[in-house]
């Protein structure tokens, strides 16, 4: 209801004035929706935009009557308020299943996140990109885009060529009930020691990274044997984060396939091709001082080449493309697009984001200092029981152990997801486990307390009368959640979203404590638990598009 509403004024504001941009706006404390339009038009009929805008108020008022919109002017500003068939309509699709929906959309979507190196767990710092991903991927599927996420498999790097190089040379057997992507960073940690000692092995590195250009079957075999394994403790630490790929694609894929030689054999004509023993382009129309090497002196390719393979092919067929990476791919990131559209190809979206760290410190993989995100959730889940069994003592522990593996996942992803993805954060315990607070759990508590109240009331006939100050604001926050998905989707910020969900508990939780529901009677109280259960069902969608669980009971 929201959007249509604000596309009927949008359609009344340019059949008024002529205008094809008009700015449709959130009203604050004043208003539903607002418009500073008075001030453009001011511009071109060199009047004052007060005068403007009681003009056009007056022609608004008779096109926007039969919507039930009051128009109002402010001096330079217009304000719209909407009515009770806007409320009632609002909340009538608020209690169906699904609510925030958007129509199906034909444009097709790939996102690729975490795209993690094979090397060794995931880190804090990865499940960032992770939870980013898989937040936006759940709100475009919400928005009604057909979305395939993928993971890139980097299968060639030097990385991973010293991984199999320690697998070859080194005794180092994974222990009992160990992870396998925990294995893999014990021998990466023990092979990069062996090379520090002996630099000569650099050289053995150095053959398995031509090897494995040149297709040959056994390198090729041990390392993706290697990769494979990693990834396999990756998917179950994902697992536990809520966060789903629906497929992984290997970047030896691109050489096998000959993609990435099409793509250099093309580079290699562009004029800003620079050959002198390596391949690179000069991307200085970009803004970029440094060349862009695609290819080493010894013939062996970089990364970039088949990153450029692999966008080239996403390019052609996705509609739109959207990539998550850290800070430090930032100006990877760039020489990407850049290049890509050099080539006259399709460039990526790029959201990017800085980095989330924990109090303990910073992270190293290569040196075997690192918090996993397999210890990450661990801890919060430890500290989740703790807080829910003093809460709840009367559980049985079965029913606790679950409970607090659902309030973890909302800590977690809550506490990751809330910060706009251009600031960096520390991830803090005790705010993200609040449940009093601005926190993941208390979102869920609001879902809890709300699934309670009416589990008390018991069935009920829904109505929609409302007159209490804090009805009337609660019902039209519930409107905008399909306003809110759709702005995620078009700016690419899921923060927007955990604002959005903790701004509705409140909300609720105001509601809960000033007006009176289960002790109402008659047509109020009806009243009352619709838009309570209009409040649960949002908060529900709300929470599941957060990729977090929508408990009933905390």
């Amino acid at each position: 209801m929201f959007l249509e509403t604000r596309k009927k004024i949008e359609e009344a504001l340019r059949a008024c004035t002529g205008e094809e941009e008009v700015d449709v706006v959130d009203g604050g404390e004043h208003a539903d929706f607002a418009t500073t339009i008075a001030f453009t038009l001011a511009k071109k009929q060199r009047k004052s935009p007060v005068i403007i805008a009681g003009e056009l108020a007056a022609e608004l008022k008779a096109r926007l009557a039969p919507s039930g919109v009051i128009v109002e002017s402010t001096g330079p500003y217009i304000n719209f308020t909407v009515g009770e068939a806007y409320i009632q309509e609002a909340l009538r699709a608020a209690l169906e299943p699904g609510f925030g929906a958007l129509p199906a959309q034909t444009e097709r979507v790939l996102l690729e996140h975490t795209s993690a190196n094979p090397n060794g767990p995931l880190h804090v710092g990865h499940i960032r990109n992770s939870i980013l991903g898989d937040t936006l991927a759940r709100t475009f599927r919400k928005a009604g885009y057909p979305l395939e996420v993928q993971y890139y498999v980097n299968d060639m790097g030097r990385q991973i060529a010293i991984v199999s190089w320690g697998f070859d040379h080194l005794e180092i057997p994974a222990h009992e009930d160990e992870k396998e992507d925990h294995h893999i960073a014990r021998v990466y940690v023990a092979a990069n020691r062996a090379i520090e000692e002996h630099p000569e092995i650099k050289a053995e590195i150095d053959h398995r990274m031509q090897l494995i250009e040149e297709g040959d079957p056994e390198t090729s075999r041990k390392f993706r044997e290697v990769v494979s394994h990693c990834l396999e403790g990756f998917k179950t630490t994902m697992k536990k984060l809520n966060v789903v790929h629906d497929r992984f694609v290997w970047e030896s894929d691109f050489i096998r396939n000959g993609d990435m030689d099409q793509v250099i054999e093309r580079i290699e004509r562009m004029p800003q091709a620079r050959h002198d023993g390596t391949l690179a382009l000069d991307l200085t129309e970009c803004g970029f001082e440094k060349d862009y090497v695609i290819r080493r002196s010894d013939g062996t390719s970089v990364y970039a080449a088949r990153d450029l393979a692999y966008h080239t092919w996403k390019g052609r067929n996705f509609s739109r493309n959207i990539d998550i990476l850290g800070a430090d791919h930032k100006l990877i990131g760039a020489q990407l697009q850049c290049t890509l559209k050099l080539l006259g190809e399709k460039a990526p979206e790029i959201v990017t984001f800085e980095f989330v760290s924990l109090p303990e410190g910073s992270m190293s993989t290569r040196a075997g200092k690192f918090i996993s995100a397999d210890e990450l959730i661990a801890q919060v889940t430890n500290k989740a029981f703790a807080e829910v069994s003093e809460r709840r003592p009367e559980l049985p522990e079965c029913d606790r152990e679950q409970i607090a593996r659902s309030v973890a996942l909302a800590a977690i992803r809550y506490d990751i997801i809330k910060i706009s993805p251009e600031k960096s954060t520390v991830f803090d315990w005790e705010e993200a486990l609040n449940f009093e607070r601005q926190s993941g759990p208390y979102v869920q508590y609001s879902h809890a307390r709300a699934s309670s109240i009416l589990e008390k009331a018991g069935e009920f006939e829904p109505a929609f009368v409302f007159t209490d100050e804090h009805e009337v604001a609660l019902a039209k926050e519930i409107a905008r959640f399909p306003a809110v998905i759709d702005q995620v989707v078009s700016d690419l910020r899921p923060h927007i979203l955990a604002a959005y969900a903790r701004d509705l508990a409140d909300l609720f939780n105001t509601f809960y404590r000033y007006v009176p529901v289960l002790k109402s009677e008659g047509t109020t109280r009806q009243s009352r638990l619709t838009l309570v259960k209009a409040a649960q069902n949002t908060l529900k969608e709300a929470l599941e598009t957060l990729g977090i669980d929508a408990i009933t009971t905390m």
